[in-house]
């Protein structure tokens, strides 16, 4: 069976290829500031690709309860049997941001292969995620033994703010015994892996305020406190002299089927070599299983346009993650109650919750994920390993909360040299085939089971 379907990929991922690239080829980055109408034609090419490989296929634009109309995505469905196991699976076509034009070596949005990598935004995360789906279906063709929705999401980078109201509406499309989420990554190139957790996220807003107004340095230094410095007294006291998160009730685990190496964490997280690794136990718990604290950003007067003021007021972000199983809002408040009980000076201090989203923790016991596991390992030609994931995917707790009852498995095809987010993002091409391949033998392999 590897080596038939293998045979199919093989003959037909130039094909796959092409279309990869001519989807890189659309901007549709789905942040506010940027042209929506090249994330409406990226769904659109979607779909045609879906019609291509037999599907019905339309593109949808949920609008909420508030009036709030969600990106486009795209719904395709392929039927074999009513009495057949069904198979959702999940990617997104909207992109990040490219960011700032010379920090790409080439084009973000031409994509260009170097040493075996095809580089350009939106290359790994996710539209090869979309690739890895066609081609699988591509590969099955009129052998294909179950029953499949496809759902391409539009928003993902954008948080997926409708992405429970689209659950909802079309719940009963989407229903599934199986939810097969390609946005994840693998634990090294040529080293496949199935995604087992996932930690939530909090964002909380936090504004400072000493003074009134800005007031003359010279005049008032000595007496009165910068805003600047008793927001570095909240942040300083956010972690302790380990560097470990320093915020009461936050929960922690510690469980890592493999070990990074300091080595390849310093390699692949670019540390400095004078920069200590922070924290306590294994490497990987500290990335996957506890929570993790990290200031993203803070308004404050620039060096260029400083001057010898006392500044009276300063705002930040403040990213937690969260360790999966713990209620990210829960966390949220806890993160607040600790800024507020280490405000510096009397300070004035306002906090907000402005995102939360919960963690995942995925049952890799179940048939499905030992089959999955399985398909990898075949693909691959190596050994096939449970991670976890220090980022979030939190729609992923929104697929479990509406479809209880459904397997979810969470693949990818990043790994550490990916970047995705950053300049110069790219795939792997090796592990790209080889993933629609592992994705092939998963839909084979589920057929067979309820043959």
């Amino acid at each position: 069976m590897t080596s038939d379907l293998a045979k199919k990929v093989d003959e037909q991922l130039a094909h796959h290829r092409e279309q990869l690239e001519q989807l890189i080829r659309i901007p549709s980055v789905s942040a506010d500031a940027f042209d929506q109408t090249e994330v409406e034609r990226s769904a659109k090419f979607v779909a045609e690709m879906a019609r291509e490989r037999g599907f019905e296929a339309e593109v949808i634009q949920v609008k909420t309860a508030a009036g709030a109309v969600g990106r486009p995505a795209v719904l395709a469905h392929k039927k074999v049997g009513e009495e057949r196991p069904t198979v959702l699976l999940y990617a997104h076509h909207d992109v990040q941001p490219q960011g700032t034009a010379e920090g790409w070596e080439t084009a973000p949005f031409e994509p260009t292969e170097r040493d075996g990598r095809l580089y350009g935004r939106g290359a790994a995360d996710d539209k090869a995620g979309v690739l890895v789906h066609m081609g699988a279906l591509a590969a099955l063709g009129e052998d294909l033994d179950v029953n499949v929705t496809l759902f391409i999401e539009g928003e993902e980078e954008v948080g997926s703010p409708t992405f429970h109201d689209f659950l909802e509406t079309y719940r009963e499309q989407l229903e599934a015994d199986v939810i097969v989420v390609a946005d994840s990554n693998n634990w090294r190139v040529g080293e496949p892996a199935l995604t087992t957790s996932l930690r939530g996220v909090v964002r909380l807003g936090v504004e400072v305020s000493t003074l009134k107004y800005g007031v003359h340095s010279g005049q008032f230094g000595g007496v009165a406190i910068d805003a600047v410095t008793a927001m570095s007294h909240i942040i300083s006291s956010l972690h302790d002299e380990n560097g470990s998160v320093a915020v009461e009730g936050l929960q922690a685990w510690d469980d890592a089927e493999v070990e990074y190496s300091e080595e390849n964490l310093r390699l692949d997280s670019g540390l400095l070599d004078s920069t200590e690794i922070v924290g306590t136990g294994s490497l990987n718990s500290r990335m996957w299983t506890q929570p993790a604290i990290s200031v993203i950003g803070m308004d404050v007067t620039s060096t260029a346009e400083s001057s010898n003021t006392i500044i009276p007021s300063c705002k930040a972000y403040i990213s937690m993650r969260v360790a999966p199983g713990q209620d990210p809002q829960e966390a949220g408040e806890l993160l607040a109650k600790h800024v507020h009980e280490h405000v510096p000076f009397g300070a004035t201090v306002r906090t907000e919750v402005a995102e939360a989203g919960s963690g995942f923790k995925v049952d890799d016991s179940s048939e499905a994920a030992e089959i999955m596991r399985e398909a990898l390992t075949e693909a691959f030609e190596h050994h096939a390993v449970g991670i976890g994931t220090g980022g979030s995917i939190p729609f992923v707790a929104d697929l479990h909360d509406v479809f209880p009852a459904a397997d979810i498995l969470i693949t990818g095809v990043e790994d550490p040299d990916t970047r995705a987010h950053a300049h110069n993002e790219s795939l792997h091409l090796g592990d790209w085939r080889n993933a629609i391949l592992a994705e092939a033998l998963l839909l084979k392999k589920i057929g067979e089971k309820h043959a």
